[in-house]
């Protein structure tokens, strides 16, 4: 699995333990092929209609992104491996494909994220991405 030509990983991550299941496995991998890693955590974006009863909602995960992302920075630290960290508003699907085609080698994710609706082997928005990708996609369980 190993590839020399492996220089930058995409992590896409939502604060759930199998998103850090996948950060670790990525941080493994930078270190063999001295990768750099972005960690992109997309935040879910809700119709018009609920806008306003909404607005505190995004706020609390707006700061919780940030926290969980300086996490992720630290553990990558720790590990000597370059982490850039992104925060987008969107569809996680259409964000995570729109950001792989910006020349990374391969995504790493985690098989489940924090839905409450869990598919029996794949979280729907890893099943998606396997589906959608035209690079490489690692799904840590």
């Amino acid at each position: 699995m190993i590839r020399k030509n492996i220089k930058k990983i995409l992590v896409p991550m939502d604060g759930s333990k199998n998103s850090m299941r996948g950060l670790d496995e990525a941080i493994y991998l930078a270190r063999q092929c001295h990768a750099t890693i972005t960690g992109l955590y997309v935040i879910p974006i809700y119709p018009r209609s609920f806008t306003d009863s909404i607005i505190p909602y995004q706020i609390h995960l707006t700061k919780s992104a940030k926290k969980f992302m300086e996490s992720g920075k630290t553990t990558c630290a720790q590990k000597g491996i370059l982490f850039k960290s992104k925060i987008v508003f969107g569809s996680p699907t259409i964000e995570i494909d729109e950001m792989a085609k910006k020349g990374f080698d391969i995504i790493v994710i985690g098989s489940r994220g924090q839905s409450g609706l869990k598919e029996i082997f794949l979280g729907s928005v890893a099943k998606a991405i396997v589906h959608k990708s035209k690079i490489p996609v690692l799904v840590i369980k």
